[in-house]
């Protein structure tokens, strides 16, 4: 029997924010991005209603290592000692250590981290599979390829399951609530990169997959229309930072104006409560820090 579900993590009481991505085939059962430390109940509540748990987990398979789609796996590898945990060479040290990442988040969200995110507990190394993409691992009588698929993050991994087609690929197309035609990026810092992300796109789609599973969320039916359309956004917001630093005083005017003209574009596309829904889980602001970030670097390079 092949089956995957989504599972809602409810993150922040808000539905279809954070999907865990449940695979199972022939009684083996595996999670793609289980989600940060603050959801685990509501993740073990919805295991449990598919006949899951943490304690019959294989696996868990980490797109990237961002405490929205990893931050659970510590805590899952505490009650599951048999666990593996895949994710690629570049992020595994912080799972090991997530210091240095609760550092960097603390940076992001001073006030509200614990609120947002809850616990970060390490994974022992030896519960660790390490990835660099070209990777097939068995789940049943399910294969799991691996392809490296950086740009949102220099550690982010897809996964191209063969008996459905679907790729599961994290945030590396952006945020598409399922049921809507709307998609767009998230770009936080530190590592956004718009040339190596459009060999990412190349990765994906030479794969052919049936549909695309997003951690924001849930799937997407038509891949090469929906990375077509992210990627046109993707560089149209580029431009939009690069526009607002030039035409600004300051960094926060230029954020101002970055978020205020996206909300505006959000607003063309959908109706008012999913605008909400769209800039909370993105975080526009850190949307514009990364791209501002890469703006810089850019310009740098050029000069």
């Amino acid at each position: 029997m092949h089956k995957i579900t989504t599972l809602d993590d409810n993150w922040m009481g808000r539905p279809k924010s954070i999907g865990t991505a449940l695979l199972e085939s022939d009684g083996h059962r595996a999670i793609v991005d289980p989600g940060p430390g603050s959801t685990l109940d509501t993740l073990k509540k919805q295991l449990h209603k598919h006949g899951a748990s943490a304690s019959n987990l294989d696996a868990i398979l980490l797109t990237h290592i961002h405490l929205d789609h990893a931050g659970a796996s510590g805590a899952l590898v505490r009650e599951n000692p048999n666990l593996a945990v895949y994710v690629h060479k570049l992020g595994a040290p912080h799972m090991i250590d997530p210091s240095k990442l609760l550092a960097s988040a603390a940076r992001l969200w001073p006030d509200t981290l614990q609120q947002l995110f809850g616990e970060a507990v390490p994974v022992p190394p030896e519960n660790l599979r390490i990835l660099e993409g070209g990777e097939t691992i068995p789940l049943g009588s399910r294969k799991i390829e691996v392809a490296y698929t950086p740009g949102h993050a220099s550690h982010h991994v897809s996964y191209f399951e063969n008996a459905e087609g679907v790729a599961f690929v994290g945030d590396t197309t952006g945020i598409k609530i399922e049921g809507h035609s709307y998609v767009m990026p998230a770009t936080p810092p530190p590592d956004i990169d718009l040339k190596i992300w459009d060999g990412s796109f190349a990765a994906i789609l030479e794969r052919k997959p049936k549909r695309l599973f997003l951690t924001h969320f849930g799937f997407s039916d038509n891949p090469s229309a929906h990375i077509a359309q992210f990627r046109e956004r993707l560089h149209l917001w580029m431009e939009l930072t690069e526009k607002v630093l030039q035409s600004t005083t300051s960094d926060e005017a230029a954020m101002e104006s970055f978020i205020a003209k996206v909300r505006a574009e959000i607003g063309e596309h959908l109706p008012p409560q999913d605008v909400e829904q769209y800039a909370q889980t993105a975080g526009l602001n850190l949307s514009f820090l990364g791209l501002a970030r890469h703006a810089r670097k850019r310009a740098q390079a050029a000069s």
